[in-house]
This record gives structure tokens, sequence and C-alpha cells, in this order.
């Protein structure tokens, strides 16, 4: 990775602009982080072209979850934001239908599917740095998250509340509203996003690159915002990213970011499925999900805390649980000891070592107690020995969930049947739960494009396999257990009072097939809500040919 010297300046077309009318200030401000001393464009850095003879091509035409392949024409390994314009417009004019991808973990068949004629690939734009120009710091869509962290936090000391894998590509996890363990204390990924540069095609077939910020009195803000949770691929090719803190002022960087705690305590426990009960698992989970409920107001102290708990298959042997803490704030080890003792409390159940990998998590023995970790030491150790989900010859299947209540007993019965049913043995199969709430909830459902701002946590029901073969029996898990346990609502997690839709980031083609919702609630409203027509109007303004499309994607209004 390159740019994480303080010194460092970014380099940047003077095509930037491309045409975008900008006033004021505003226009002053883009204009000097669009060129300072800006290269040629015949001189950007131009990316590979790979065509089916080329022994790159087979890893190329599909990512993280083999269960999507695609046959393009080629694909277009992507340097530089002229060399994004000079792709686009070759594709634009031979007619050709585009995919894009920055890190390969879309779990669904955006990227890679029989209809694409073209892949951009982003992975190698993986620059991190501080532009002084824009008072904030850059984020090329291909940088992967554990390479955001360390050059955000060794260079200035901040970081954002991105997610715990490590080898997420930064361009769709921003845009689709990325979350992670410092979300309870700082909000969103796109809650800290100051701007987004676009590489956009007109009614006419039109290639230009736009910079769109978050500043009032910008006439791009809507591309911004759409940017905020809107998902990936909807609008143009995502060549940057631009973070500053609202409210942050000042010239100095180490205060224009949030600043993570410099330890953290981490603790990662397990509970037998051989000590489990029904009864057991059933207090087990309403406690989960009582404690959730409580403590995921934005004052909660509780926002220093957030956990993730994998309800792993009976096949599995455990189900798994990590949890991390600001040591910083006061009490910090009271409020972890409370927290694990309000999750065990009633069932009779002792914690023990997690001494084997689970989903997300590599084995963890050594959290067994509580241990008080640097940050970034801790973020390493959780996000870059995940075996499972990082899998590159993995099949997956995933479905998600956001919560505002805690479960049911029909619901949680539901869970306990289907997570010990011997039909399917898979120990590699999990609903994850994942703390929520806290400041996430402290912005307005149309602050920004991601409209979930009362959920206390997430759910992502999913399972891993490896053959072809298997597809029928995983496939028929996951739609089984997601539609009884959601069979009051219709079988998906209608907005309400009880739940609060689908997250994006976790994409499943199923929502948008009436045989399998059978809510009458269209697909666009269990990710978007109200937020939807606006993104639309975005749409219809900025991709009005619908150029970028795929299996979910936003329709011009």
């Amino acid at each position: 990775m390159t740019g994480v010297n303080r010194r460092t300046m970014l380099t940047r077309s003077a095509a930037v602009l491309g045409g975008t009318a900008v006033s004021g200030t505003l226009a002053t401000t883009v204009a000097r982080a669009a060129s300072p001393g800006s290269e040629s464009v015949a001189a950007a850095p131009t990316g590979a072209t790979i065509r089916p003879d080329d022994p790159r091509y087979e890893l190329l035409t599909t990512g993280n979850n083999q269960r999507f392949v695609a046959r393009p024409d080629y694909v277009r390994m992507i340097r530089s934001t002229p060399d994004a314009e000079r792709a686009l417009r070759d594709a634009v004019r031979q007619g050709k239908r585009v995919s894009l991808r920055s890190g390969g973990h879309c779990f669904a068949d955006f990227v890679c599917n029989p209809e694409v004629e073209v892949v951009l690939d982003f992975s190698e734009m993986t620059e991190v740095t501080y532009d002084p120009a824009m008072r904030a710091f850059s984020v090329q869509p291909g940088a992967r998250l554990m390479n955001v962290y360390e050059a955000l936090y060794k260079g200035w000391g901040v970081t954002v509340p991105g997610g715990i894998c490590w080898s997420v590509g930064a361009g769709g996890h921003i845009a689709g509203g990325g979350y992670g363990l410092l979300s309870r204390a700082h909000g969103l990924v796109v809650d800290h996003l100051y701007a987004v540069e676009v590489v956009t095609v007109d009614a006419a077939g039109k290639v230009r690159t736009v910079v769109a910020t978050r500043e009032a009195n910008d006439p791009n803000r809507e591309l911004w915002w759409a940017h905020t949770g809107g998902g990936g691929g909807n609008f143009g090719l995502v060549t940057r990213y631009w973070f500053r803190s609202p409210g942050a002022s000042g010239t100095d960087p180490s205060r224009l970011l949030v600043r993570p705690p410099s330890t953290v305590l981490v603790s990662a426990v397990s509970f037998p499925w051989k000590d489990l009960s029904e009864r057991q698992f059933t207090r087990l989970l309403k406690n989960f999900g009582a404690w959730h409920e409580a403590n995921s107001a934005p004052d909660s102290p509780y926002t220093a805390l957030s956990s993730l708990f994998n309800v792993c298959h009976k096949a599995h042997g455990t189900l798994d649980m990590f949890t991390q803490v600001d040591a910083t704030v006061p009490n910090a080890q009271g409020l972890l000891d409370d927290y694990l003792a309000a999750i065990t409390a009633g069932t009779g159940l002792s914690a023990t070592a997690m001494t084997k990998p689970s989903g997300e998590l590599t084995a963890l023995p050594q959290l067994a107690r509580p241990r008080r970790l640097p940050w970034l030491q801790a973020t390493r150790l959780v996000g870059t020995n995940n075996p499972t989900i990082t899998d590159p010859t993995a099949r997956g299947a995933h479905k998600s969930a956001y919560m505002r209540r805690n479960f049911s007993d029909r619901q949680i019965a539901v869970m306990y049947r289907h997570m010990s049913d011997p039909s399917y043995w898979n120990p590699d199969t999990m609903i994850v739960l994942f703390s929520f709430g806290g400041q996430v909830n402290a912005a307005a459902p149309d602050a920004t494009a991601n409209s979930q701002r009362s959920s206390v946590f997430k759910m992502c029901f999913q399972t891993f396999w490896h053959d072809q073969e298997g597809d029928a029996a995983a496939l028929g898990w996951a739609r089984g257990i997601y539609e009884e346990f959601f069979a009051e609502t219709g079988g998906v997690p209608v907005p309400g009072e009880a739940h609060d839709g689908c997250y994006i980031n976790y994409p499943d083609t199923d929502v948008a097939d009436p045989a399998r919702n059978r809510s009458g609630v269209p697909w666009t409203e269990l990710y978007y809500k109200g937020n939807y027509p606006r993104l639309q109007r975005v749409k219809k303004q900025w991709d009005p040919t619908d150029y970028f499309r795929h299996s979910l994607s936003v329709k011009p209004s």
C-alpha cells in the first residue's frame, strides 16, 4: 500500500470535475482537491485487459462466493481515475454490459453473472492518504479494510468504524453503509463520509468524472448522499472516497476523523451444545436480545461495548461469542463483566474457552479470560484469521435482518429446531447476531441512504459449503429457517415494530422473488424503506439509461 506518509499529496486528474457546475467557496475547495499538479490523462496508470486465453481469467471471473461465475469478454483492471474513464468509455461505445468489483466479497450475483460482458476491477486502486486540499482522508475503492485501518491509524491515529473482515474492499463496503465493532460508539462508516468521486454516464453516453460532497451548497450533494448506503454498482464507478467526521474543524489531520480507543478489552467464550437444553438455549438468546433492547440508546454507557455472537449449528459443537469494550472508558471491566453476566443469567451455563474457529472468528482460547490489547492489535486478531468467510473456494448463502425488539418465543423455537436439525449437518452454518444501535441510531433515517436507524442488533443467517452438489440442501436450509423465522410477516423482516428490513451489503435476491417474499412488501422497502424514491431520483439524474445495473439495483424513477 502507498500513501501513508503525512506529507503525501494526492495526484489528481484535471478531468475530475468533467464539466460539473460548482460555485463559490465549494468550487475552490473541490477544484484544488481535483487537480494539484495534475498528471495528464495519457500518463495516468493503465491496468491490464484480461481475456479468456489469459491464465488470470478464471481467477477474476468469480469472487468470494463461488456460486457466482461470469464469462465476460474481458476483465479490465483499473489503476487510476483516468483509466476508469477510458475503460468505461470503451465499454459504453461497444454497448457492453459492465459490472464493478473492488474486493470481491459480494454475497450475490451483482458482479459475476451470465449477462456481464465486462468486469471492471478496482482491486489495484489501494491508496489511503490525507488530502490537505479537502481536509479529508482519501481512500481508493480497492483498499482492503485492514489496510485502511493500518494506514489511517499508523499515519494519523484515526480510523473509520468499519467491518471486521480484513479482505473486504472499501468500494462496496462504504457504498452499502458499512458497520463494525466501533459503530455503536461512532456510527456507520458513511456517517463520516465527506465526499465521493464517481465516473458517470449520461443519457447521450458521455463519460465524465464528478466529485460530490456533503456540503449543503454542493449541486452534486445528492450523488454523495446516494453513496451513504445506496449500495454498490448503482450510479457509476467510485474511484475515491474522502472521510472527515461531521463537525471536525481545523487542519490537523489527527483531529478530523474518529480516534479509536488506544486499548480494548476483548473476550471470546463458547457455550457447548452438549450443555444446552432447549430451555437454556432459549434463555441465552432471550438474554442477548433483552440486553441489546435495553442498552442501545445513543447515550448508553454501553456504546463502548460491541459483541458478535455466532449461534452455530449443533454440528459445529458450540455457540461462540466475541466481545470488545473500549478499555479507556470508566469502569470498562465492569461493563464487560455485567454484559457477560447478563447473557448467562438464569441459564446455569458456564462459558468455556473458544478453542476452534467459528465463522468470522479464529480460535481464541487465549481470550477465555478478558485481555487488554492495543486496538489495532485486537483488530488484526479478529480480522485477519477468519477462516470461513474468507475461504476463496467456498459457496455461501446469506440472509439478513435488522431487529428492533427481542426475539419472540416462536422465533427462538424456530432457531433451535433448525440449528439442531440432523438432516442438515453442516458445521459451517450459523446465525450471526451483531450488536447495533448506539450512535448508529443518533442519525435521522434520511440523513444518509442507510435508513435503518432504530435497530438494536443485526442478524445474518448463513451457511458455507464447497461443492455444487450441496447447493440444494444449503439453500433449502437457509430459505427454510429464514422464511419460518419471519413467517408472521410473509417470510421477510418487514419494517415495523419488531423488524427493520434487510442490509444491502448482505444482498439476497430471494427477497425480490414473490414465491419467497410473500409479504407484499417490495424488496426496495426492505433494503431502503422510505429512502428508495430519493435514490431513484439520483439514479435518474446520474444514470438515466440504467447502464449500471444488477439483480437488486436501483431503478430510475
